[in-house]
């Protein structure tokens, strides 16, 4: 049995929203090259997806956005349902490629669940926008969600969601905010400073099921590692999941184009490793981790989710690691203007201080904020550092 499980195939390139869209396929292939090249996948079996039925999508979706998806190709500019919009342009195929993407994300869903896998990666899920009813922020289908539901249904009860993404995961925290099975936590941008504006600490769900931590702009590593150990450690002790879900998004990169937070590649390394961490302590080592936002395409996107495969995987690469000279003569053949990075690393320190040590940062609203809301409702005292 492996323990260890990561779905790909050259087919989920097929989600493409096409011109000049932020949301470019090509940030999965340089990662999976990169990764290739690094030796992170000597020896996996990739596991291959097929698209997920209207069975699976009707967990989430209703029917008649369903029929909207298909039919967009060939109505395009009235269709509704957030459907051709600027985010979320029509393109060909677009049902079938939002549901192999969401099959995919199933597919390592049901490895954790059927025992052949204790940890799961699927890069090119992340879909965490997309609503019961239209689409949203890049997303048409959200696989995070209905992967979700499926597991609720396959052996498992209590589920926490982790949602690193610079935005809000407001669709799958829409989808469970009244389950108390499940617990949404999302670290992201201020809703007042980005969109979708929402994601506020008051923001509880049910019983303290839903809990926001939202950020001020410009915060880096040390911060951001403050604030997601200030609350989140905590609450998944309380909750007792059986399983952790991730959705990680890398567009909270200070080279990001969308957005305002200032993380480096080696914060993004320092997260997944303590995801990994979490999951171990918390939910019997299972985890099932996704993609998401991310938009520095060729100096960003590639070296995170490289460092996600890798801890996955348990082939942590260490941040001095060269660039394999094949993966930055084939980048710079196809964007010469391109910078490229020399190492897995931006240099960047990611030491950080524990909330509740009479510091004074600027993170420390949101800490006190979300902490206020939610731990009562859990049990633990939101004043005191030791919860």
């Amino acid at each position: 049995m492996s323990s260890r499980a990561v779905v790909w195939d050259a087919a989920l390139l097929g989600y493409d929203l096409g011109g000049d869209h932020p949301f470019n396929p090509v940030r999965l292939e340089l990662t999976i090259r990169l990764a290739t090249e690094l030796g992170v996948l000597d020896g996996v079996d990739l596991l291959v997806p097929s698209a997920a039925g209207d069975e699976e999508l009707l967990r989430v979706h209703i029917p008649e956005y369903l029929a909207a998806v298909r039919e967009a190709p060939e109505v395009g500019w009235d269709v509704g349902h957030g459907l051709g919009t600027t985010d979320n342009p029509v393109f060909s195929g677009m049902h079938d490629a939002s549901a192999l993407v969401v099959g995919s994300t199933l597919l390592a869903a049901r490895k954790i669940a059927d025992g052949e896998a204790r940890r799961a990666v699927n890069i090119a899920g992340g879909l965490h926008h997309a609503m019961r009813d239209h689409a949203a922020g890049f997303c048409i289908y959200n696989d995070c969600a209905i992967a979700i539901s499926w597991l609720l249904d396959h052996g498992f009860d209590r589920i926490a969601y982790v949602d690193t993404d610079v935005h809000h995961g407001d669709g799958v925290q829409a989808a469970f905010y009244d389950d108390p099975r499940v617990l949404t936590m999302s670290l992201h941008q201020h809703p007042f400073t980005l969109w979708p504006g929402t994601g506020y600490a008051s923001e509880t769900g049910r019983d303290g099921t839903a809990v926001n931590i939202p950020l001020p702009p410009g915060t880096r590593d040390p911060g951001w590692l403050r604030a997601f150990h200030a609350v989140v450690p905590s609450l998944l002790e309380q909750f007792r999941p059986q399983l952790l879900v991730t959705q990680c998004g890398v567009d909270s990169h200070e080279e990001d184009p969308l957005a305002d937070l200032s993380l480096s590649v080696d914060g993004h390394r320092a997260i997944y490793r303590t995801l990994r961490d979490l999951a171990e302590r918390h939910a019997d080592g299972r985890w099932l981790a996704v993609g998401g936002g991310g938009y520095q395409l060729i100096r960003v996107v590639p070296r995170s989710w490289t460092h996600l495969l890798a801890t996955v995987l348990d082939r942590d690469v260490p941040p001095e690691t060269l660039l394999p000279p094949n993966w930055t003569t084939t980048v710079g053949r196809a964007a010469p203007a391109a910078k490229i990075p020399r190492a897995m690393t931006d240099e960047k320190d990611t030491a950080f201080k524990h909330w509740g040590d009479a510091a004074d940062e600027p993170v420390d609203i949101a800490i006190r904020d979300t902490r206020r809301a939610v731990f009562p409702l859990h049990g633990l005292d939101p004043d005191d550092p030791r919860d």
